[in-house]
């Protein structure tokens, strides 16, 4: 339209100026620097915006999906797991996005530090059941082992008596007890029959991440000596020196693109014939490699022949029974690896690392597919793993429970801290710059320009600006009212289902309806006050 305006002709000329005007009025160049800003925290360089979305890798469409979604400020967010393709810095401003944002968030997620600071609530979906926790992901793990225990033992209690009752119907069946073992029966019959609690993790836990023994290296693995990299005319790093030790794990932490793969490439001596620097390898050291694109993986044959590739002594039977230590069961050994899902293929991938005796992991991006459970299994077999592991990750939890090292790679430097994760974030809070700025205090009025300002406001919006201060009181002050009420009915229905719990505690006897109803009731008062609990949450912070 520019190009039109150009040859002077009026009409063009007043195309783009009507144009030009409603793009001012939809306030365009704001929505530009909100989306440049939003790009920005989500990784992507001014540069990046003019790229044809063709051009794009698979992570980097997933972060400019999360973009879109963030820019368009609706009133529910959907997110299912918004921080796989995140980088640390990216993942902490979009926490501090969600914590701002005004509307309602449901998020599926395996990165269990990002449940803790978003999620004010938790809901457990299995096959046949819904739980919700009015609690933090860490809270509902503790509380969900303590109900499923009391679930356990009334469901242990009722079969008991069940058992007993059917016992004495077959042995009085016939003679003196016959009306009693039939009055019996019918209250067999109208049993309302407690279902064993589902527990979703039970299944999700049969994994087993377990190192074969290997040979013992000696104490100095890797020294690595003025190592650097460039990609793409970018110089990613340069002189680093590395001494890893045996029994270390370093964790290779930064930015998306600041060359944390590349660096565990040359480490794992992967790197490029134009990479820079040396690295002294140790003794007797058997070397394991996950590649976070799976590469090691071949999506044409099955997973057994996978397995069979690396063990040839493996029979058919021998290659599903190992992958079944794995949650590969039934037909999914047989079936062809490109049908497999992300986290079946990390699955398989892991699998195939621990076919041999490994005493040095080189890991890229070990938990990016697996769920919660898989994930904690992985970190007890890498702590309880006496050999070396060098790990890039994004998971915070994970790097908190498995690292004793870190390296930072950021701004085409490599800075190693000494110590796990968390204090590694202790050592480099007051280094790194904040995710976001809060906004700045404007300098107070001088007497004579807010004299000026009184003057110069009109009266109807004087009025108005009364109306709506009025208004946001009122508002105020039914939110704290309702606060007061529902922490008051919150605490005599806590005390209710202390007593209710109490009861089931204790037994019934042999009233196994009368414990039917109050199961019946102590579920309902739960989900009643937890349904209570969400609303006092999110009323108290409104009212910050």
């Amino acid at each position: 339209m520019q190009y039109e305006a150009a040859s002077g002709e009026a009409a063009a000329l007043d195309r783009l100026a009507d144009v030009t005007d409603r793009y001012h009025l939809a306030r365009g160049d704001e929505l530009e620097h909100k989306v440049a800003a939003l790009a920005s925290h989500l990784g992507f360089s001014g540069r990046d915006l003019a790229r044809p979305v063709a051009s794009l890798s698979g992570g980097e469409r997933g972060r400019l999906r999360l973009g879109v979604v963030l820019a368009q400020q609706p009133d529910v967010l959907l997110l299912d797991e918004p921080t796989n393709h995140l980088d640390l810095d990216s993942i902490g401003w979009l926490e501090e996005w969600l914590e701002d944002f005004r509307g309602a968030v449901l998020v599926v997620s395996h990165d269990r530090a990002f449940l803790d600071n978003v999620c004010r609530s938790t809901m457990e979906l299995g096959r046949r059941s819904l739980r919700i926790y009015p609690m933090r992901y860490s809270e509902y793990v503790l509380a969900r082992e303590d109900d499923l225990v009391r679930e356990r033992a009334l469901v242990e209690r009722q079969q008991d008596l069940v058992s007993k009752t059917e016992d004495f119907i077959r042995k009085n069946g016939a003679g003196q007890n016959s009306k009693q073992a039939q009055s019996r029966r019918k209250m067999l019959d109208k049993l309302e029959r407690i279902e064993r609690p589902e527990d979703v993790w039970a299944t999700a836990e049969r994994i087993a991440f377990r190192f074969a023994p290997s040979a013992r290296t000696g104490d100095i693995v890797l020294d690595a000596r003025g190592l650097g990299a460039d990609r793409g005319g970018r110089g990613l790093f340069a002189d680093v020196d590395l001494l890893v030790r045996r029994g270390e794990r370093i964790g290779i932490v930064g930015p998306n693109g600041a060359g944390k793969s590349t660096l565990i490439k040359i480490l794992a001596g992967r790197g490029g014939p134009e990479d820079r620097g040396t690295v002294k390898r140790g003794t007797n050291l058997q070397e394991g490699y996950f590649d976070q694109h799976l590469g090691d993986v071949d999506p044409r044959l099955t997973a057994v022949d996978n397995v069979r590739r690396v063990r040839g002594d493996f029979t058919v039977e021998a290659a599903r029974q190992y992958l079944a230590r794995f949650r590969f069961w039934g037909d999914d050994p047989l079936r062809v690896v490109s049908g497999f899902s992300g986290g079946e293929r990390s699955r398989l991938a892991l699998a195939k690392l621990l076919l041999e005796p490994k005493n040095l992991l080189f890991l890229d991006e070990p938990t990016n597919h697996l769920d919660i459970p898989a994930s904690e299994i992985l970190e007890e077999a890498l702590i309880g793993f006496e050999g070396t592991v060098l790990l890039v990750s994004h998971d915070r939890r994970f790097l908190e429970n498995v690292t004793t090292r870190i390296v930072h790679v950021r701004d085409g430097r490599a800075e190693v801290y000494p110590g796990g994760f968390k204090d590694y974030e202790k050592a480099s809070r007051g280094l790194s710059q904040p995710s976001s700025r809060p906004p700045q205090k404007a300098a107070p009025a001088t007497r004579k320009e807010s004299k000026a300002k009184s003057v110069a406001l009109p009266e109807a919006d004087s009025k108005q600006k009364y109306e709506e201060q009025r208004n946001a009181a009122r508002t105020l002050e039914k939110r704290k009212r309702r606060i007061q009420d529902l922490e008051a009915t919150i605490a005599t229905g806590e005390k209710d289902l202390e007593r209710l719990r109490g009861k089931l505690r204790e037994g019934p006897g042999e009233d196994w309806e009368k414990l039917a109803t109050m199961a019946r009731e102590e579920q309902a008062l739960a989900k009643k006050v937890d349904t209570m609990l969400v609303e006092w949450a999110r009323l108290s912070k409104e009212t910050k």
